[in-house]
């Protein structure tokens, strides 16, 4: 009964959205088609809007999400695939600005973010390297022993 509620919702949201579409641009997306595109769940971008990381327009009460909101989607998406905890993701956002003023400031944090993080799993794979051949020596000498028994 609540996914029936719950789908529909989402439907009479799409039908606001479709219904507010600018035709030559489709600039306007409803919650249910970036959950689609995205493969995620209406329940993921509420969880996004309710910790200030996307925030869509209101329209009769529907969810409207525009370019803006969807390109913040991808962005959020990408950055918890790369293991970006939340907080680092609403900062990184938050530079950008109201106009893109703080793209200068994004650039230098991803730049900052990224050289840490390269940095962190090069030390990673260091240590896994040294484990992997600590392990292929005990391997040998051990399939040496039982050989010689």
């Amino acid at each position: 009964m609540l996914d029936a509620s719950v789908r529909r919702r989402a439907s009479a949201a799409q039908e606001v959205v479709e219904s507010h579409r600018d035709e030559d641009t489709g600039e306007l997306f409803g919650i249910a088609e970036l959950c689609r595109e995205f493969g995620i769940s209406l329940r993921t971008i509420r969880f996004y809007e309710d910790k200030g990381l996307l925030k869509p327009r209101r329209i009769s009460g529907a969810r409207v999400y525009n370019r803006r909101d969807r390109a913040r989607l991808a962005l959020i998406l990408r950055s918890k695939a790369i293991g970006a905890p939340l907080a680092e993701i609403k900062h990184f956002l938050d530079l950008y600005g109201a106009h893109g003023e703080g793209r200068a400031r994004q650039a230098k944090f991803v730049l900052e973010r990224t050289n840490a993080a390269i940095e962190q799993l090069e030390q990673k794979r260091a240590h896994i390297d040294a484990t992997l051949a600590e392990l292929r020596v005990i391997n040998t000498t051990v399939r040496k022993q039982l050989e010689a028994r």
